[in-house]
């Protein structure tokens, strides 16, 4: 038997720190190549897929994006959404800024999606600092909760298996945690880099997978 429940992490379409450069290849959400194909593999293949993230183009005024996941139903069709609710504007160190809510606009509206395996409930990266999200959703009947990620390698290495378990415990659900891994190329703006150690948590605690996907680069 094969696998029936297929992971991607977060920004799966466009790892990239260039605004402008996000803006010449990112798409709005019908038009997207990635979420397309994705789709079609999944109704090929027969498994539900959690598209970790896509950055879309939105009708937003300020032009701002949306980090969006997605769950792929294994007839194609999008079984439910989830636009990434807290921002990652953090200062890291010296050398290293971000400021998401720059270039991204927040979502509003925690996501639940009932599936034959278990109830989801959704999120991504950065939402992992904010407990009261998983508990929102473990009170309204997810078992499984989805983290899709690219994290910091710096905030990565102190916390990221450490947030994933303790979110694991908190609710009493399986997390799983698709993440970016390596240095990703940058045609334009600098290089990133990812701490990558996907993780599938359960209830009380206990981590295996630790895979490390193939690092993704900053345009499709």
């Amino acid at each position: 038997m094969g696998a029936g429940f297929v992971l991607t992490p977060e920004v799966t379409n466009c790892i990239s720190t260039s605004r402008a450069r996000q803006a010449e290849v990112l798409s709005r959400q019908a038009d997207d190549p990635t979420l397309a194909a994705l789709r079609d593999r999944a109704c090929a293949a027969g498994v539900w897929c959690l598209i970790g993230s896509l950055a879309l183009r939105t009708g937003d005024a300020d032009g701002r994006f949306a980090n969006r996941s997605f769950l792929i139903a294994p007839d194609g069709s999008i079984a439910a959404r989830y636009d990434k609710i807290h921002m990652f504007d953090v200062v890291v160190s010296k050398t290293e800024t971000y400021r998401e809510s720059d270039g991204y606009r927040p979502g509003e509206q925690a996501v639940l999606a009932p599936t034959p395996f278990g109830t989801i409930g959704l999120s991504i990266c950065y939402d992992l600092r904010f407990p009261g999200l998983y508990r929102h959703l473990a009170q309204a009947g997810a078992e499984i909760l989805t983290v899709p990620s690219a994290f910091s390698p710096v905030t990565g290495a102190a916390h990221w298996e450490t947030l994933l378990r303790a979110r694991a415990i908190e609710t009493g659900s399986y997390v799983l945690a698709p993440a970016q891994t390596g240095t990703h190329p940058a045609t334009r703006g600098r290089a990133r880099q990812t701490h990558g150690h996907s993780l599938a948590v359960g209830p009380p605690g206990r981590g295996s997978g630790r895979c490390r996907p193939r690092a993704g680069r900053d345009m499709r």
